[in-house]
């Protein structure tokens, strides 16, 4: 049996999402938005609720095309507020369209929003090398910086906290504990 972070436990969809995702450097700027959205709609419920709603996030808000959310008018909260396949709290609802605005701006300025958020990794993933997860910090400096600038830039829901668990997820840190068998299968990638 494979040893995994003790943070998936045993939900199939959790274990996945450890296995294939977690961890894994992403740069295409539809995948980073759609992960910063949905680590916002986390705030104060747990991830699987959000992985269990993630296609219906995809769904509602056209598989996070942000040039389109950025359009989207009091008609679409009201029909996103309506949609029981998200989690229907107003204030995350805007903030998503909010962001996809931000995104713009960021992209018409640094290119991408890929080489806008990886400068805070300083281009490369962070290759730690945590014992167990009561080792792994909730926030960092990069991440601090992180909020610090997408609050300038007028986006809602990226506090320290949530901006180092993006990081996490979008492999700008590896984070796996020593132990498990995606530690050293991304630190490995990350050679090549």
């Amino acid at each position: 049996m494979k040893r995994r972070c003790k943070w998936c436990g045993s939900d199939p969809l959790y274990v996945a999402y450890h296995d294939d995702e977690w961890g894994v450097p992403v740069h295409d700027d539809r995948c980073l938005f759609e992960m910063l959205a949905l680590e916002g709609a986390q705030a104060g419920l747990s991830w699987l609720t959000i992985l269990k709603k993630r296609e219906g996030y995809r769904k509602a808000f056209h598989s996070f095309d942000y040039e389109k959310i950025a359009e989207y008018s009091q008609r679409d909260i009201k029909r996103l507020l309506a949609d029981s396949g998200i989690v229907r709290n107003r204030l995350k609802i805007e903030s998503v369209i909010k962001n996809a605005r931000g995104v713009l701006a960021i992209k018409e300025e640094f290119g991408s929003l890929d080489s806008f958020l990886w400068r805070y990794a300083d281009g490369a993933p962070r290759q730690n090398a945590w014992k167990s997860m009561a080792d792994l910090p909730a926030r960092t400096e990069q991440s601090d910086t992180m909020s610090k600038d997408l609050k300038r830039r007028g986006f809602n829901f990226v506090g320290p906290t949530i901006c180092y668990s993006f990081m996490q997820a979008v492999g700008m840190v590896n984070d796996h504990t020593t132990d498990c068998f995606r530690y050293r299968e991304i630190e490995a990638a990350q050679q090549l």
